[in-house]
Formats: structure tokens, C-alpha cells, sequence
């Protein structure tokens, strides 16, 4: 055996953390290293206060993003989300505002719209062979101009119905956010066992049960003191709390469903994918408009924490930052590698260094700056990586 394939051979048995905490090892370990900077500078961006606000800051980036995770893992880029999701929370504004439709069935019309969106994009890039690129760049475009149709000559639609502000504006209540801190401890116990018996049954090596146990103590006891300290403001956002639903749901989608392993295969290779029969087409279909769904849930946040939708909604650096989050959280650009909760974690990341500076009272081309160079390197890393793992294979 050469020392390639041993290496290949003997990774799996290295480390005792689970595989999702050795896949985001890299982003925690930069978000920890930038908020412990961030806090030595300025003590105030570690009080809970602004951490809540930074979490209700990025809801509407991060949810953007975890659309995205979806878009890379098939190696393919979506750049309409940003207008998408503008065009999707004017629609909603629009249908409740000025037609009197019921805030709930308004924000359900948007999201549904999201999705077709997604649908009509997607079919012409499998029917027609348009390179996804292309399409999405015509959508970017179009449903900018979609976004100034529905908004009309006014521009702007304020938003102050209390079901809409409920979004983004309020906090899970403390008896609501100790019983879901204690069903999630529970539900997370249970799988790592079930996953252990599982792989012991089958006869391969899996962690010991004394390891899955002292990983659910230490991963109830950081759920617990976190929980502990958002109650000492406001609590959990109903914002993020969202995000965190739609995250967790995705992951559960992407790790553990036959479709998920469908979508790894396509980014990994399209062609072997589809002489395995695998319906490559209906599964690149699937995700866009899962992507698209994201960016309209993500538009109604945006609306819903600016209480307005206006013609710069889903503009502005949005889709980059979400792209970039995507990124610096450690989802490969190149299709087939990746993690949902990425996205979340390079949201923080990016949220982070803006609202450190921000703290500090940096001007706005630092920011950039600053953004830019760690986008940079965390591009290199994946470069390098691949390249690293493509040596190892004999």
C-alpha cells in the first residue's frame, strides 16, 4: 500500500468529533478567532444586546445563503436570488397592503412565487442547455425590473401589520425557548445512539458509546449557555429562529434522503451521475427552486425588518455577501462538497466583521476591504485543499 492510499485509507479513523464538526472545524474556529478579536477591541460587541441585533441583522443574508449551499453543492451558481427575493417580499407587500389579503396568505403567495420562479429558470436551463450562469443573470435583470412593476410610481410600500413585524421584530418567549433547548438536546441523543447501534450492527467501527455520550453532554451544555446568554436580553430573534429551522431542515435533507445523495452525486460528477440513473434533470430542477424559496423567505425578513419593501430591495451588496458566506463557511465552489450550516456560520462571519467595525467606526471602503481579503483566503483554502485531496488519491 503507498503512503497516498494509506492516508486515504486511515483518515475516517482520525478524531473522536463527529463529521458534521470536522467539516465546519475551519469557519467555527475563524468565527470564534474574529469575535475574540472583535471583542478585545471594542468589550461591547460581546454584550447580548448586540449579538441579538447582529443575528436579526443577518437573518435575511444567511437564508439567501442556505439556498445557495444547495445551488454549489450541484457545482452551479444562481445570481437572481438577491432580485428574486425583492420581486417575492414587494409581492407580499403589495397583496397586503394595497389589496387587503391577509398578511399570512400574502407571505405563503410569496413564497409559492419564489418557488415557481425557480421552476421557470431551472427548465430552460435543462431543456435548452443554457448555461445556468446565463439564465440566472437574465433573472437578476428581469426580476429587478419586476420588483419597479409591482412597487409602481410610489417606490415604496410601508409595512405595519403586526403578523409581518412579528417576523423580525419579536423573541422567542423563555418557557418556549428552554422546552425546544431540551427536545433538541433529546432528538440529537437519540440520533447519535441510533447512529451508533446502527454502524455496530453492520460490523464497522463507529465511536464508542462513552464517546457519543460525552458529545451530547458537551453539546447540550454549549445549546444551554447560549440560551443562557440571549435570555439575558431579549432571548432567541424569531428571525434567526427561522433560519435555524430552515438550516436544520436542509441538512436533514442533504445528509440523510436518497435526494440529498442525488444532489452530492450530480456536483461530484454530472455525467456518472446520470449513467448510475440518477434523474439529473428533475434534481437540478428541484434545488433551483429550492434555492429560490430561500431567497423569497428571504425577502420577507428583509421587509419585514426594514417594516418597507422599496426599489432597493434585494440589491446592493446582498448577493454578494451571501455568496461570500457561502464561501468563507467552507462550501466548495466547486460542486459535490459542502455543509448547509456553512452558510449560517460564514453569514456570522461576514456579520461579524461588519458589526465590529461598525463598533469602531470604520469607514465603509475598510469594510470592503476587509470582507474582500477574508473571501480571499477562504477561496485559497478550498483551492488548496482540493488539490491537496486530489494528490492523495493513488
Amino acid at each position: 500500500m503507498t503512503k497516498a492510499s494509506k492516508k486515504v485509507a486511515d483518515s475516517p479513523k482520525k478524531g473522536r468529533l463527529p463529521a458534521a464538526i470536522r467539516e465546519l472545524a475551519p469557519a467555527l474556529s475563524a468565527l470564534i478567532l474574529i469575535m475574540t478579536v472583535m471583542t478585545v477591541i471594542n468589550h461591547k460587541f460581546l454584550l447580548p444586546s448586540n449579538i441579538s441585533n447582529l443575528l436579526m441583522q443577518q437573518a435575511e443574508p444567511a437564508m439567501l445563503a442556505i439556498g445557495l449551499v444547495m445551488i454549489l453543492f450541484l457545482g452551479e451558481i444562481d445570481l437572481s436570488v438577491g432580485a428574486v427575493s425583492g420581486f417575492c417580499a414587494a409581492i407580499m407587500a403589495s397583496l397586503s397592503v394595497r389589496h387587503g389579503v391577509d398578511p399570512v396568505l400574502a407571505i405563503a403567495i410569496a413564497i409559492v412565487v419564489g418557488a415557481f420562479v425557480g421552476f421557470f429558470q431551472s427548465f430552460w436551463v435543462v431543456s435548452f442547455g443554457v448555461p445556468a450562469f446565463i439564465v440566472t443573470l437574465a433573472g437578476l435583470i428581469g426580476w429587478q425590473g419586476g420588483l419597479f412593476a409591482v412597487l409602481g410610481q410610489q417606490g415604496t410600500i410601508g409595512l405595519t401589520d403586526p403578523k409581518i413585524e412579528f417576523l423580525t421584530q419579536s423573541f422567542l418567549s423563555k418557557s418556549f425557548a428552554w422546552t425546544l433547548c431540551l427536545v433538541i438536546i433529546a432528538i440529537y441523543t437519540y440520533l447519535r445512539i441510533q447512529t451508533t447501534r446502527q454502524i455496530k450492527t453492520l460490523g464497522l467501527e463507529g465511536p464508542k458509546f462513552k464517546t457519543v455520550i460525552i458529545q451530547s453532554i458537551i453539546f447540550a451544555a454549549i445549546l444551554i449557555i447560549l440560551l443562557s446568554y440571549f435570555q439575558q436580553d431579549r432571548g432567541v430573534p424569531v428571525s434567526f429562529f427561522i433560519v435555524l429551522s430552515a438550516a436544520t431542515l436542509l441538512h436533514l435533507v442533504s445528509r440523510y434522503t436518497r435526494f440529498g445523495r442525488q444532489v452530492y452525486a450530480i456536483g461530484g460528477n454530472m455525467e456518472a451521475a446520470r449513467r448510475a440513473g440518477i434523474p439529473v434533470k428533475r434534481v437540478r430542477v428541484q434545488v433551483f427552486m429550492i434555492a429560490t424559496t430561500c431567497a423569497a423567505i428571504a425577502g420577507v425578513l428583509g421587509g419585514s425588518r426594514l417594516s418597507a419593501v422599496g426599489s432597493g430591495q434585494g440589491g446592493g451588496t446582498l448577493l454578494l455577501n451571501s455568496i461570500a458566506a457561502v464561501v468563507i463557511g467552507g462550501t466548495s465552489l466547486f460542486g459535490g462538497r459542502g455543509h448547509i450550516w456553512s452558510a449560517v456560520i460564514g453569514s456570522l462571519i461576514i456579520g461579524s466583521i461588519s458589526n465590529g467595525m461598525d463598533l469602531l467606526a470604520l469607514a465603509s471602503p475598510i469594510k470592503y476591504v476587509v470582507t474582500a481579503l477574508v473571501l480571499l483566503a477562504a477561496v485559497t483554502f478550498d483551492s488548496v485543499s482540493r488539490s491537496r485531496s486530489a494528490k492523495l488519491i493513488p
